[in-house]
């Protein structure tokens, strides 16, 4: 019996999503909970699972070609049962449909997998002008099964786990070519990787001297959510330039300790703690204006949004519930979320329920700017360079210091000017004087 796997809504209201990258061939054994295919949505790229066992008769859709939510993208045959004639199954380019003879038949459901919301229209696929042409046969040809990777801790020796945390990888995604996972085994892995991540560079097209460059995905779900957030919430910005040189002092420090043994320490990580601790006194800033209830909603927890540049856009995951870690737990989910992000990996639930956000521009050399509000969102802090610049200390003397520039952008509709100053510059006396960050 052959069983047709349907495009899944793998996000809140995902409508359609492109194929990226086949992981399976046509005559592949796979077994459930495989990874098939990856897909780019509106907001990131996801890695989808087989919800069956059986060998791969036919890839529907090709890669690089735009798919809308129910559509088959793959059948698979249960191994050991024998299936209809080949010739009774032909694609159609309607709902998903299965003619068998000359009559049109419901394809059989798939087994909904955890996350995957169930779609109740079906809808119709839309190629891509510039797909490249890939046929998909049925072919009844019997394959070994590939190998599934131990769900134990891979085995390396340290120099080895070392090298795959500095390069980004996950050592349970590399497969041995011996017993432990070798310094040439996760080279290998990492130059895949590579070519993997080139080859999602968006496609351009010349015209003339002109170039064009598609707006898809990641891209164009951010232009569209700026857009929107631009013209509906009032904008307010405020910047407040500071001596952040106790700071760096602390993140010079904080690097040498055994507690932060192996975690990335940065400016931007006592950002984040100071702006958990000012949200205590000015909780608007963590807060969503509910228009269709004429509400403002006061959150909770504090869903601390960092803005990330990544090949595909800009993502912005959130670490849930950061005001109730301690630096150092905070330090190990910033590490984690920047790391998923930049290997492309941040997935759609990762960037739901942000309530603020913080980027940090200043990676890019730029003093400041006009951050716009996340959608949903009533605060954005843009975390200027810091650099040595000429300040007038306490004693009116000119010293060299470390410098840097805070913007502040809120919904003038949730937080009052006084407000927003307010968690401004409580923001800015912390890392000014930073001291009691590491106790938190």
């Amino acid at each position: 019996m052959t069983q047709q796997f349907k495009l899944p809504d793998v996000g809140e209201g995902l409508t359609e999503a492109e194929i990226i990258s086949w992981r399976v061939s046509v005559g592949d054994v796979v077994e459930v909970n495989d990874i098939i295919v990856e897909i780019e949505t509106a907001k990131s790229l996801v890695e989808l699972p087989s919800p069956y066992a059986g060998t791969v008769r036919a890839l529907h859709v090709s890669e690089g070609e735009t798919v809308e939510v129910g559509i088959p993208i793959i059948s698979i045959g249960a191994d050991g049962v024998a299936d209809e004639p080949a010739e009774l199954f032909k694609k159609v380019e309607t709902a998903g449909a299965i003619v068998q003879g000359d009559q049109p038949s419901a394809a059989p459901a798939p087994a909904m997998l955890v996350g995957y919301g169930p779609r109740a229209e079906e809808l119709v696929r839309r190629r891509r002008v510039d797909a490249p042409a890939r046929v998909a046969s049925v072919d009844t040809e019997k394959v070994a099964a590939r190998a599934v990777p131990p769900t134990s801790r891979p085995l390396a020796k340290p120099p080895v786990r070392k090298l795959a945390k500095d390069l980004g990888i996950d050592l349970s995604e590399i497969v041995a070519t011996g017993g432990a996972i070798t310094r040439a085994d996760v080279e290998a892995h990492a130059g895949r990787h590579s070519e993997r991540a080139a080859e999602r560079t968006p496609a351009m097209t010349s015209d003339g001297d002109d170039v064009r460059i598609p707006i898809k995905g990641v891209r164009k779900w951010t232009a569209e959510a700026m857009v929107r957030s631009a013209f509906t919430a009032p904008h307010v910005t405020e910047w407040v330039t500071l001596d952040v040189s106790r700071t760096m002092e602390l993140v010079t420090t904080l690097k040498g300790s055994p507690a932060f043994d192996g975690v990335r320490v940065s400016p931007t990580l006592i950002a984040a703690k100071a702006i958990c601790l000012a949200m205590r006194n000015t909780p608007e800033l963590n807060a969503q204006w509910d228009d269709q209830a004429q509400e403002i909603v006061l959150k909770h927890s504090i869903n601390l949004g960092i803005a990330a540049a990544t090949q595909r856009g800009l993502v912005v995951p959130n670490i849930v519930g950061a005001d109730q870690m301690s630096l150092v737990e905070l330090a190990v989910a910033l590490g984690d979320l920047t790391a998923t992000a930049r290997d492309g990996r941040t997935q759609p639930a990762q960037m739901a329920g942000g309530t603020f956000t913080l980027t940090n521009i200043g990676v890019f050399g730029v003093d400041a700017g006009t951050p716009i509000l996340n959608p949903g969102e009533s605060g954005i802090l843009a975390l200027g360079s810091i650099s040595r610049r000429p300040w007038v200390d306490e004693n009116d003397q000119v010293v060299p210091r470390w410098v840097t520039t805070l913007a502040l952008s809120f919904d003038h509709r949730v937080v009052d000017g006084e407000q927003g100053s307010r968690f401004l510059a409580e923001v800015a006396s912390i890392l000014r004087e930073p001291g009691l960050v590491a106790t938190y």
